[in-house]
């Protein structure tokens, strides 16, 4: 749990990474986990899993726990009486939001706006339509893009301008004429993007700043802690030299960042189960097919710096004085 100069070590791993592919990928919910347990103990609750589930596969993963047939080791796991209670936390991040949130940041260098235009957008637009200004702002913010790099600029401010002219006098339109405004930071961000930070910290990928959140949770009052994380091709050392940089600017006391082969290491395996129980759960509340019992058993676990803006699901899964809405400034770049 702790190395020989007392600082604890915390466990992680993430679910549902699609890269800077937000709108378009197989999930609709990020989710990073963190687990403070020491390795023996890790090790014995994983072991406790298998004696309860069962299964001969060699390797388990959160896809064992959600099955129906193990309902009760589910509960159990995240029960006050389980494991982990007291001892994780999860990092949510609603994907389409998290899209808007960037764009307005980058555009606006005003995060606070993507809540409203987010709310006030899939209520005023079509889902069609929605949907087609999310893959607009999606292709603008990504930085791996293939041919002249002002297209996705004309085609995000395309779309602005045709859905003004549909919904004008809008709180969405509000918005979206602040954002047709700055053509010029999109220009110069598509110009640069190959000179400029954002290949070494991708605008649209929430893993760094989900590994920043996860590392200011649990450095809150000022102890250090080291992050133990599952290898992970986006974990480059350049960018675990961001991150460690980046904690360092805003004040997080983050001793380090090491990556670990998950398979060998118990915490991280747990941690593994909650980030993807955590994401399923998440988004089957956010899509209106949550399960109370598993929400509610969830809840506990969530950190009030979601990046979320669904304020019904979010009423559900987040802390009860919480409303949502968060921004994802910590992915700003130094």
């Amino acid at each position: 749990m702790a190395d020989a100069g007392g600082i604890p070590e915390i466990a992680c791993d993430e679910s549902g990474s699609d890269g800077e592919n937000l709108t378009g990928g197989n999930t609709d919910v990020f989710a990073h986990a963190s687990v403070l347990l020491s390795a023996e103990s890790a090790a014995g609750h994983v072991q406790e899993i298998r004696n309860r589930i069962r299964s001969p596969a060699e390797e388990y993963k959160a896809n064992h726990l959600l099955r129906e047939k193990h309902r009760a080791v589910l509960e159990w796991l995240l029960s006050v009486s389980g494991p982990l209670y007291g001892h994780a936390h999860v990092h949510l991040v609603e994907k389409s939001f998290f899209v808007v949130d960037r764009a307005a940041d980058l555009l606006l260098g005003d995060p606070e706006a993507a809540v409203p235009l987010f709310r006030h957008g899939r209520r005023t637009f079509t889902e069609a339509e929605w949907k087609h200004f999310l893959e607009a702002a999606n292709q603008l913010l990504w930085v791996r893009h293939e041919g002249e790099p002002d297209t996705p600029v004309e085609h995000f401010f395309r779309t602005l301008e045709e859905l003004r002219q549909r919904y004008p006098g809008t709180a969405a339109a509000e918005t979206l004429s602040r954002l047709a405004a700055e053509r010029s930071r999109a220009l110069a961000y598509r110009a640069g993007i190959q000179d400029g930070p954002f290949v070494l910290t991708p605008v649209l990928n929430p893993l760094l700043p989900s590994i920043l959140h996860t590392a200011a949770h649990w450095s809150a009052g000022g102890r250090p802690v080291r992050l133990a994380h599952d290898r992970q091709n986006m974990l480059t050392p350049e960018r675990i030299a961001w991150i460690e940089g980046a904690a360092r600017v805003r004040g997080i006391r983050l001793a380090g960042l090491r990556l670990v082969v998950s398979r060998l290491d118990a915490r991280v395996q747990l941690a593994d189960f909650l980030a993807g129980i955590a994401r399923r759960i998440a988004s089957d509340e956010l899509n209106g097919r949550g399960d109370p019992a598993l929400t509610a058993l969830l809840r506990p676990y969530t950190g009030a710096a979601a990046v979320w803006g669904d304020e019904r699901s979010w009423a559900r899964l987040g802390p009860a004085t919480e409303s949502g809405g968060r921004s994802a400034q910590l992915n700003s770049p130094v």
